[in-house]
């Protein structure tokens, strides 16, 4: 019995479509529907080496979610995706012989996890000794505080024990200022949100409980910028510091980050982007060791400025 010929894979070549699919879908399965004879193998090999934007935005997740009306680029010649050495290369914001402040990319991890390899702390500490005077060692750095992986911004390593100690402190007495810039679905109203953490809220996920004996004080100042048609561009405060604490609070007072997509589940109609749409705008601390009072400020960066003014521009339009 004869065997049926194999159908040729389609080979990926630029391209720049829109996607006009309703409901929110996978970047790979958006890239397949546009190129049917593609397998899902090359599909997700060219997204995860650097070679796809999202309205403008590089997106290296094949699962990132991508909605009607995103423009997706397909550059074949783009350059492989480097490491994170050359994501953070020109973002140390402050070095000294105690603490190293860093405005962290999205998409690069702040520590290892499982067998991540390229992660913030590793990168920073590989430009350190780059840096360092011939001879001299640098010392692994200790970690005082963590971003989320699509999160962007600014955070703070120690370089000492003692730094590291002192840090913790100012984390655990609520003295470290942090300011997040967040884009947040819906219409949000200002407030403090004030609830206790727990890692399984029942659902598999971190959430609130209303145990006072279980989970631990999450407390988020939340203030309006801007409002929009669909959309509400926030200051978050943190007064504590926990795990995803900006992402559940705002999800579960029904108003879930622009890309969220851990704390969105039942909700429907939300707005989608390359990734969660949350930035550290400003860090503050005083200094371990010389005592005196630091304050860095960093920018929204440019694919949370697309998102914004697109938001604005569906308002005005």
């Amino acid at each position: 019995m004869a065997q049926r010929p194999e159908s040729p894979q389609r080979e990926l070549r630029d391209a720049t479509f829109v996607v006009d699919e309703g409901a929110p879908c996978a970047l790979d399965r958006a890239l397949r529907a546009a190129n049917p004879g593609a397998s899902w193998n090359e599909v997700r090999r060219v997204v995860r080496t650097g070679k796809v934007t999202v309205d403008g935005a590089l997106v290296t997740d094949p699962t990132t979610q991508v909605g009607k009306g995103a423009s997706i680029a397909l550059r074949m010649a783009a350059p492989r995706k480097g490491g994170a050495t050359q994501l953070v290369k020109s973002l140390l914001v402050h070095v000294d012989a105690h603490v190293v402040v860093v405005e962290k990319p999205a998409g690069i991890a702040t520590v290892p996890y499982e067998d991540e390899r390229d992660t913030l702390d590793r990168v920073v500490q590989s430009l350190l000794r780059k840096t360092a005077r011939p001879g001299t060692s640098v010392a692994p750095l200790g970690v005082v505080q963590r971003l989320d992986k699509e999160t962007s911004g600014l955070l703070v390593f120690a370089r000492t024990t003692a730094a590291k100690r002192d840090l913790q402190q100012q984390l655990r007495q609520h003295s470290m200022h942090r300011r997040y810039l967040a884009l947040a679905n819906g219409t949000v109203q200002g407030g403090t949100i004030r609830s206790r953490l727990v890692q399984d809220r029942g659902d598999g996920r971190r959430g609130s409980t209303e145990r006072g004996d279980l989970g631990r004080e999450a407390v988020t100042h939340v203030k309006v910028v801007e409002r929009f048609a669909r959309a509400t561009l926030v200051e978050c405060r943190l007064e504590t510091g926990r795990t995803h604490q900006i992402r559940i609070h705002l999800s579960e007072s029904r108003h879930p980050l622009v890309g969220e997509r851990v704390y969105s589940r039942g909700y429907t109609d939300l707005l989608t982007a390359p990734r969660i749409m949350l930035h550290a705008a400003e860090l503050g601390f005083v200094h371990p060791i010389t005592g005196a009072e630091l304050r860095f400020e960093r920018p929204m960066p440019e694919d949370m400025k697309r998102i914004v003014e697109r938001e604005r521009t569906w308002r005005d339009g």
